[in-house]
């Protein structure tokens, strides 16, 4: 299993931590109190800032038992922190529920899951190569296609 070494800045000591063995997601914790009112959503400061090795993203995701339960997701998911961002790691969170969501510090509310960065080069062209799908988007390719 490939690691990425990450140093880490935590404002309490409270690291992002895998829970299971096999976790692909580490979890993130709220640096602070504050409550998300139904149909609103706050930035949560985690307290944390990371060094990302050249070469590799951090990715914010959402954590499934708190969309299941609660309604409360990341905005922005995933939300991409590029390798040379040092500022403090920030979640987006929405409440889709219908009830107040009070996030407490310590209370786990995304994941962080690291993934390889491919960059592109971009070269200008006058005619893309065909495909069976060519420009069909949104649906056309199986189950809730229109026609």
């Amino acid at each position: 299993m490939k690691k990425v070494v990450v140093p880490c800045q935590s404002s309490d000591d409270r690291l992002p931590r895998y829970e299971t063995e096999n976790a692909s997601g580490a979890d993130l914790s709220s640096a602070v109190e504050t409550v998300i009112g139904p149909g609103e959503w706050k930035t949560v400061p985690t307290g944390l800032r990371l060094e990302i090795p050249p070469g590799v993203e951090a990715q914010v995701r959402p954590r499934s038992g708190l969309a299941s339960r609660r309604g409360v997701t990341v905005l922005n998911a995933p939300g991409t922190i590029d390798a040379d961002y040092r500022g403090e790691i920030l979640v987006v969170l929405i409440n889709h529920g219908k009830e107040p969501f009070v996030v407490r510090p310590g209370d786990r509310i995304a994941q962080l899951v690291f993934a390889p960065v491919l960059r592109g080069e971009f070269l200008h062209t006058e005619v893309l190569g065909e495909t069976a799908r060519g420009a069909g988007g949104f649906g056309s390719t199986g189950v809730g296609s229109p026609g």
